[in-house]
């Protein structure tokens, strides 16, 4: 199960790489954007694509209820920029994951995702980046990390081409981990 804000490049990523796979396959994609490219996406991959709002979110236990009754062994946030809520965090403890774009704890946080995130560490003319892969708990960015990988900065790096080069990094590890992590959980 997939939880998703944009367009979903990593969320297809996910979805191709467990296509053939016997034992794992993503059943449903989440969406708090009803014109999200990922919710396309899915559709084109046989996944159930779904939206929710911030009521059912924030306010009620809807989309609780529905993520009980698939009872997924895990739920990946790729690009979902919302804070997962206390009910679905105790619910599903140690079993929501979150991709981030740097090597938390620096440069994670409200407000710190995509774009943002690469043009402050351009900005501070740091040698590094990465991508951090981390348990979800209550405050952003904050959950127990499970793995994390770098690429240098070159000092011609533009935010656009560290963008790139995290992209890479996330289409090669965060499948590659998903899959670790179910395999070690069963």
């Amino acid at each position: 199960m997939i939880f998703a804000s944009g367009s979903g490049t990593n969320t297809e990523n996910i979805i191709k790489y467990f296509q053939d796979s016997p034992s794992t396959r993503v059943v449903a994609v989440f969406s708090n954007r009803k014109t999200a490219g990922v919710l396309r996406k899915a559709h084109d991959l046989n996944v159930k694509a779904l939206h929710f709002d911030r009521d059912s979110f924030y306010y009620s236990n809807e989309v609780l209820y529905v993520l009980k009754d698939i009872n997924p062994d895990l739920i990946v946030l790729a690009g979902f920029l919302w804070v997962v809520p206390q009910n679905i965090i105790r619910k599903f403890s140690n079993k929501i994951i979150n991709i981030h774009p740097a090597l938390l704890p620096r440069y994670g946080g409200k407000g710190m995702y995509g774009e943002k995130v690469h043009e402050a560490i351009i900005e501070n003319k740091e040698k590094e980046s990465g991508i951090t892969i981390h348990y979800v708990n209550e405050n952003y960015d904050e959950g127990k990390i499970i793995f994390q990988t770098t690429v240098a900065i070159d000092p011609a790096d533009t935010p656009e081409s560290l963008a790139e080069k995290i992209h890479t990094l996330e289409y090669s590890h965060f499948p590659k981990i998903i899959e670790e992590l179910l395999e070690n959980n069963n």
